[in-house]
């Protein structure tokens, strides 16, 4: 037979670097003998002998292919058939097996020319829905599409145990010039284990976890996983329906952060709860407790456990140490039926070197920007994505969108957003940006961008940024020149306050400014007071073992801690193990304390928080104006010598309003005269020295008729015994009328 292939397009076929096979390897049109005739070509190094088996019968019977010699390519010709047709390539296969399937090369593009022209653009919205490998059907068969970016590849092929690793098996089509490279392969389902085999224009081979992929391998195997995430069926309808009205700047959020791979652990085994078994624990946990949402550190995939998620490899994919991507969508969809929120930490600041991942994918550096003065984080040993490419940051907008649409997600909290927004950070060595300033201009555009394209896609889904610098405008809206987060974690707040608790109380009066600060910056952007996973590690020591004296008052302390961060203006956010004041530090190998939760004072500290968490989720001065003058007033922040605090929190109707008194000392205050702003009878509804909460239990029981005796700002005053390290939440009491009792 005559081949009708030239040798160095067989050649760039065999040996694996053609970057259109499309153009070699299937059914074409040639003339034999100047007469038309069908062409069907196919690189099979597996097999034996293999015949094409036309799909109309009518055609033709089975016909040989025969094998070019010395190379596993082979050609089957069809003299005077003048169209293409269907067929299926049978082969007797080198370990003894017959097999037949459809052809790989005989099927035409699966992406359409506007996709390819939005994608380079960077203005493509759902490219999780088009790149990565999907499960279809096409042509009649099933099978999965496999699409992935690699712009300076030479080659790009999938491989997998369906072919044997080997890359020459199924290259893919390169798609204009999009780089963008595609290929259906029929017959693979749910379950495939994959990765694309790159070969760079300096003739090496890459082989590439999916930058697209929703499920890869438990490490310490790299490879991604074809998985169906569309066929979970949710139940949260009203939750998310509830949530596009919802308006948290104006309400309670007190935010549980967790790390699930070891919030619990299987008991005695020190094994992985898997998502399906932990999301009852938590959801139990989380609504006795009172807390509104959950903020889960990154189950982005990723290969090191002691990064606790923040050095991802799968932008698209929850990690398989807790199970399959199913199970954490019934995580997901059972708390939301339990009425609690969930924040994913996300990282677009930076991603690993692993070899396997985003880091020169394809020969080049395509994610991270070329030049490590800008590119690369020293101090995590870590490369930095390249904002300047439209394909980079659409990669990461896409990973946004991603996570609160097929996951349902509620928010972002963004890591390391300070990191992002300077060249100089942590770096001796830097760019400047074209006006020869420090701000990462191309990384706040994408900020802006990202942030405008959550609340346009995603009513009612937040956005939170951990931004540790005095950057302006974070948590303001872009059309106002700010970063358009929803709120920000207030760095300032936490180091003031942490600094002073720690104290002895003897020594506390000096330092008395720390406690009071806060209020000066408060409103100026929409805080989140947190008490992070940070703050529990590296010989930090745990919140328990910060506070200072004997037992007791450490307890006392903590809970005087608690209760003035859940009444300062701010949304709240607490790591696990703290709110029942475990000792040790966090350790992400193994589970919490959960032993002590049942002991005293342990189990007391647990009931002060779901305490304050039902309070703080009553009453409406403790959240409406959090981020307006109007929902707080001092009415003293001068009692340095005696550690004394006392403040008004206010609701948008100001009448309904609470009086917080906080003494910071372990001595009792008895008539301790306090300004009160309304003639009436204050009634205490909680008091962290209740014996409720392992207190002294020293209090005012009776309620505190107000005095016609102006005192610090207010019109009338109270005298109050003031129970020792502790913090009291007073209300007015009125008859039904709304008049003063």
């Amino acid at each position: 037979m005559e081949f009708t292939v030239p040798q160095d397009q067989l050649d760039r076929i065999i040996y694996a670097y053609h970057h259109d096979p499309f153009s070699v390897l299937g059914a074409h049109m040639v003339k034999l003998k100047a007469k038309p005739a069908v062409s069907i070509r196919a690189f099979l190094p597996f097999a034996e002998h293999a015949w094409i088996v036309p799909q109309d019968p009518a055609l033709s019977a089975p016909v040989e292919m025969i094998r070019r010699p010395d190379t596993d390519f082979f050609e089957a010709q069809f003299p005077g058939v003048d169209a293409i047709f269907e067929y299926e390539i049978r082969t007797d296969d080198k370990d003894g097996q017959t097999r037949q399937a459809p052809d790989p090369y005989s099927f035409l593009p699966v992406l359409g020319d506007l996709d390819l022209q939005l994608f380079n653009e960077g203005n493509h919205w759902r490219t999780y829905e088009k790149l990565g490998a999907h499960l279809i059907e096409l042509g009649g068969y099933a099978g999965t599409v496999f699409s992935v970016w690699a712009p300076n590849a030479m080659r790009v092929s999938v491989i997998g145990d369906f072919n044997g690793w080997d890359g020459r098996r199924h290259q893919m089509r390169e798609r204009g010039a999009s780089g963008i490279w595609e290929l259906f392969i029929p017959g693979l389902g749910a379950g495939t284990i994959y990765k694309f085999e790159v070969k760079t224009k300096y003739d090496t081979v890459l082989q590439k976890t999916d930058p697209q992929g929703f499920f890869c391998e438990f490490r310490p195997k790299t490879a991604s996983i074809v998985w169906d995430i569309e066929k979970y069926v949710w139940g949260d309808a009203e939750w998310m329906a509830q949530r596009a009205k919802a308006d948290l700047l104006h309400g309670p959020m007190a935010i549980y952060e967790a790390h699930l791979g070891s919030w619990m652990r299987v008991p005695g085994a020190n094994g992985y709860l898997t998502y399906r078994d932990l999301a009852p624990r938590l959801a139990d946990y989380l609504e006795k407790e009172g807390y509104t949402h959950v903020e889960l550190l990154p189950i982005t995939e990723h290969p090191l456990d002691a990064s606790w998620g923040y050095q991802v490899t799968g932008y698209f994919a929850p990690t398989s140490r807790f199970g399959t991507p199913d199970e954490f969508q019934y995580l997901v969809d059972t708390l939301h039926q339990r009425g609690i929120g969930i924040i994913l930490d996300w990282v677009p600041a930076h991603f690993p070197k692993n070899d396997y991942g985003l880091v020169n994918f394809d020969g080049t550096p395509l994610y991270e920007y070329g030049d490590d003065r800008i590119g690369e984080h020293k101090e995590w040993g870590t490369k930095v994505f390249n904002f300047n490419r439209n394909e980079v940051r659409q990669f990461l907008l896409n990973s946004a969108l991603f996570w609160l649409d097929k996951y349902h997600l509620d928010g972002l909290r963004v890591d390391a957003v300070a990191s992002m927004l300077y060249r100089d950070y942590a770096r001796t060595e830097w760019l400047p940006n074209e006006y020869g300033g420090r701000e990462n201009l191309e990384a706040i555009s994408f900020l802006r961008r990202m942030n405008e394209l959550v609340y346009a896609e995603h009513p009612g889904a937040v956005t939170i940024a951990e931004e540790s610098t005095a950057f302006p405008a974070v948590s303001r809206p872009t059309y106002l020149g700010g970063l358009g987060f929803s709120f920000k974690w207030n760095m300032g707040w936490m180091h003031d306050t942490l600094e002073y608790i720690q104290k002895d109380p003897v020594h506390r009066k000096y330092h008395h400014q720390k406690l009071t600060f806060g209020l000066m910056y408060a409103f100026s952007e929409n805080f989140v007071l947190p008490i992070s996973h940070d703050e529990v590690v590296h010989l930090k020591r745990s919140m328990a073992a910060k506070m200072p004296g004997d037992l007791w008052q450490q307890a006392a302390n903590l809970r005087l801690y608690y209760g003035f961060m859940w009444t300062h203006p701010g949304k709240k956010l607490l790591f696990m193990g703290q709110d029942f004041g475990q000792w040790n530090e966090w350790n992400e190998d193994k589970s919490l304390d959960w032993h002590l939760a049942e002991t005293d004072p342990h189990q007391k500290l647990l009931k002060w928080m779901a305490d304050l968490n039902a309070l703080y989720k009553a009453e409406p001065a403790l959240s409406e104006l959090d981020y307006d003058w109007t929902g707080f007033e001092w009415i003293d922040a001068n009692d340095w010598e005696n550690s004394i605090i006392s403040y008004l929190r206010k609701a948008k109707d100001q009448k309904d309003h609470l009086v917080v008194i906080a003494n910071f000392t372990p001595v009792v205050r008895e008539g301790y005269r306090v300004g009160v702003p309304e003639l009436c009878t204050y009634k205490e509804v909680l008091n962290s020295d209740s014996a409720h909460y392992f207190g002294s239990n020293v209090g005012n029981g009776l309620g505190l008729p107000a005095q016609n005796q102006r005192w610090q700002s207010q019109p009338y005053s109270i005298q109050i015994t003031l129970p020792p390290l502790a913090i009291v939440i007073l209300k007015p009491e009125r008859d039904l009328t709304g008049a003063a009792s």
